[in-house]
């Protein structure tokens, strides 16, 4: 896979690509419109991410096409020049393994992230969570989410995720803001409370409790 041509993996695409959005959907489980339009958006960015990975390298094409012969690597068709940032030095594997380490490591945490916020909202059953990890930062799934993607641009930056990542946040940063309205006529000023107290995207370091047992 080092010395050859490492794209094609037709099928590597698909079963990665059905992993992701599995879980993804298991998490956030989106019911209303809007939640399955951001969705959709994620999924879209998924397929993109993992065609480019495996099937068709479009990002590397065009920048060989438009670099020539400056282009950092004499083969950018095997897989771990496909990491652009391994490939900008020069092939080199102590950037191939810090690369992995750290975007595997953003998209593990984003997933373990996810599934636990979500088991706090189904032991909640239909009442307001405030300890835990919502004691730290108002949507922890969509902080998940955000770890996740952002591990993916890490391991592997295209043209098309890149430009695709921030439509995403903000149709989930659209989609919050919409949950949070929700959230605060249904319970009042106990939500308006914890709204001040607690931040909506980047987790505080201490941990705010406000419901025991929630």
């Amino acid at each position: 896979m080092l010395e050859s041509y490492a794209y094609g993996m037709w099928p590597a695409a698909a079963i990665s690509i059905g992993i992701f959005i599995f879980f993804t959907l298991s998490y956030l489980k989106p019911k209303k419109r809007r939640e399955w339009r951001s969705m959709g958006t994620f999924s879209a960015f998924t397929v993109a991410l993992f065609t480019e990975m495996y099937g068709f390298p479009l990002t590397i094409y065009i920048l060989t096409s438009t670099l020539g012969s400056r282009y950092p690597v004499l083969n950018p068709f095997t897989h771990i020049n496909g990491h652009l940032w391994v490939a900008l030095a020069g092939g080199s594997i102590s950037v191939w393994v810090l690369v992995m380490i750290v975007s595997n490591a953003a998209m593990f945490g984003g997933l373990v992230v996810m599934g636990k916020a979500w088991k706090q909202i189904h032991k909640a059953n239909g009442g307001l969570v405030t300890s835990g990890l919502y004691g730290r930062v108002r949507h922890p799934q969509y902080f998940a989410l955000f770890l996740i993607t952002v591990g993916m641009l890490i391991q592997w930056p295209t043209i098309v995720t890149a430009a695709m990542w921030p439509i995403l946040m903000f149709m989930y940063y659209r989609l919050a803001r919409r949950e949070e309205k929700e959230m605060e006529k249904h319970f009042g000023e106990e939500y308006m409370l914890y709204k001040h107290q607690v931040p909506m995207f980047l987790p505080r370091l201490s941990l705010t409790t406000q419901r025991a047992g929630a």
